[in-house]
């Protein structure tokens, strides 16, 4: 538990050192970042998700899990059918030398077969953060990538049903493409 509060207060104090204005990326191709999975598994983002629409859950605090969770549970609930990736995304090099306590405090609050869909970003935390802006920290920063990992959709704003929609009738048109 100690572990698990220490990660908590490191993410909370270091995260968004660097007040980046929100971007619109829709349109653009999602930088070139690398992370490791729960699972210590190393990942490159968005070369290894292309060829598939891929969604990326992006979260630059702690308190944007609260987000990131109504985002699962209503994907969920709505059987939406996407590659989902959650993305921690802890910028700065004092949590970068905590990275094994930071994850292995994720590790202690979720469940194990999740694992190798949560990759935190550390390296590239700055740049990615720079690129969307981060701006309201607390919410998500929903990323639709297409299959050459082009950002077909964008939301940064807290989830709404709305925006949910909206993500759903992008996916259609991007499956549709895809048969």
């Amino acid at each position: 538990m100690r572990i698990l509060m220490v990660a908590v207060l490191i993410w909370f104090t270091s995260a968004c050192s660097t007040v980046y204005p929100n971007q619109q990326v829709a349109g653009q191709t999602f930088p070139t970042v690398n992370g490791t999975s729960l699972e210590s598994q190393p990942m490159t983002f968005p070369a290894d998700v292309l060829g598939e629409p891929t969604l990326l859950l992006v979260g630059y605090k702690q308190d944007s899990q609260f987000d990131i969770d109504r985002w699962l549970i209503a994907l969920d609930m709505t059987q939406t059918q996407v590659a989902v990736y959650e993305l921690p995304t802890i910028a700065g090099l004092f949590p970068r030398m905590f990275s094994t306590t930071i994850d292995n405090g994720m590790r202690a609050g979720i469940p194990k077969p999740l694992w190798k869909g949560v990759v935190t970003i550390y390296e590239d935390g700055e740049l990615v953060q720079q690129f969307t802006g981060n701006q309201s920290p607390n919410n998500a920063r929903v990323v639709l990538l297409d299959e050459q990992g082009k950002i077909s959709y964008f939301y940064d704003d807290g989830f709404s049903v709305a925006a949910l929609n909206a993500l759903r009738q992008q996916l259609a048109v991007a499956t549709v493409a895809i048969d």
